[in-house]
């Protein structure tokens, strides 16, 4: 009896840690309502925490490739699952919103950080070097999936007990499920002399390792177009995934309802992923990038002039088909313009771009309802930086960049 590849043990725990951990950031969005009422805080002043969250957790993450680089990518995710875990259950304890910031914004930053997107697939770079456009995007459909059902769990929660149970009960799954997986099935690069030529992967990585010194890498025109781009991804992301469902309950739907759109989100954020991992193992990631940013101009333009509860429904629905559409598409474009000598460095850099944008999205949302009464205003702009978005995406050229000939540091 023919052994089970473990390539697709790796794929499968990548999918599981991203079940949990990125699921798990969506509770916030959830409870901000209530979390708001509850504490007698505002909603600018509580997203401040999941800005500090997204700055923490970016900062963290180059030092979290580093990590992954140079030590053990198992122990690096494995001591940052028991961070994460610890940091979301004790959200279910704080009475002042000081410890919100403690708690989620340092704590269950650090955790999230080193457990998140980036270094697992980093981790299934190393086992799919091949097909790594639709092994990224299979591991990163844990996080819709995720989303899908923790959302769903948290929300009936909600309902029948209040918001600190659903975080408490959030961190003690969260502990007892994916500390031990992590342990116990993560392997840091596949033994080479174990291949054999029915394998889904190749005893030597395809794509060729970049020439460029960090420096040179890190400063190159394309690391810049990529950080701008995935930092207006970030800002819209996290404006939606923190606002969309007091938005909605702010136009009368009710919370269950506007839980499950949340939750719905998840289900076409798997359709999504998948979606763009094909095309980019097929065209390349410019591509899936380009019509991820082409429906977020459709969706914001819809939801500025029409703000019916269907239409709620329409535009939460499409833009989860595009939340995670350029989540594995970072290693795509980091391996295919700088080879995959220093994955997890450059692809923990334009993710922590990703992130800091993020929380700068989630507060600038939160600052223009305290002030304007509404979030007309911050769907204009995000209508605004998708339009930047697509233009500046036709710009990459995923071929490598080699040393430049002068001494430009952004030259290519």
């Amino acid at each position: 009896m023919r052994r089970i590849n473990y390539s697709w043990v790796i794929l499968a725990t990548g999918f599981f840690i991203l079940f949990f951990s990125g699921g798990s950031r969506f509770a916030f969005g959830l409870m901000l309502k209530p979390m708001s009422e509850d504490l007698d805080v505002s909603r600018s002043t509580l997203s401040l925490a999941v800005t500090t969250f997204m700055v923490v957790s970016a900062l963290a993450l180059p030092f979290v490739g580093r990590l992954v680089d140079n030590w053990s990518l198992k122990h690096t995710i494995g001591i940052s699952a028991v961070l994460g875990g610890v940091g979301i259950g004790l959200m279910g304890q704080v009475d002042a919103v000081w410890q919100v910031f403690i708690v989620y914004g340092v704590i269950y930053a650090l955790g999230n950080a080193g457990s998140s997107i980036s270094p697992v697939t980093v981790m299934i770079s190393r086992w799919f070097p091949n097909r790594l456009g639709i092994a990224s995007s299979g591991a990163v459909a844990g996080n819709a999936v995720g989303q899908l059902f923790i959302v769903v769990a948290l929300a009936a929660i909600l309902v029948s007990l209040d918001w600190r149970w659903s975080f408490r009960v959030l961190g003690i799954v969260y502990l007892a499920v994916m500390v031990p997986l992590v342990y116990l099935a993560v392997r840091d690069k596949p033994a080479v002399e174990s291949q054999t030529s029915h394998d889904v992967i190749r005893p030597t990585i395809s794509p060729p390792n970049s020439v460029l010194s960090l420096r040179r890498a890190l400063t190159s025109r394309q690391l810049v177009l990529l950080a701008v781009i995935y930092g207006i991804c970030g800002i819209q992301d996290f404006f939606v995934a923190t606002h969309i469902v007091a938005f909605a309950r702010d136009q009368g739907m009710g919370p269950v309802l506007s839980g499950n759109m949340l939750a719905l989100m998840g289900l076409m954020g798997l359709v999504g992923t998948l979606g763009s991992g094909f095309l980019a193992d097929k065209f390349g990631a410019v591509r899936p990038t380009i019509i991820c940013f082409m429906v977020r101009m459709s969706i914001f333009a819809l939801i500025i002039f029409d703000q019916s509860t269907s239409s709620i429904m329409v535009f939460g629905l499409l833009y989860g088909l595009t939340f995670l559409v350029t989540a594995p598409l970072t290693v795509v474009f980091v391996g295919n313009i700088f080879g995959m000598a220093r994955m997890g460095t450059l692809a923990g850099s334009i993710s922590m771009v990703h992130q800091i944008s993020g929380g700068l999205g989630a507060f600038v949302g939160a600052w223009i309802f305290d002030n304007r009464g509404s979030y007309d205003d911050a769907f204009k702009l995000m209508l605004i930086l998708a339009v930047i978005a697509a233009i500046l995406t036709q710009f990459i050229r995923e071929r490598p960049v080699t040393e430049p000939p002068t001494s430009s540091p952004l030259a290519q």
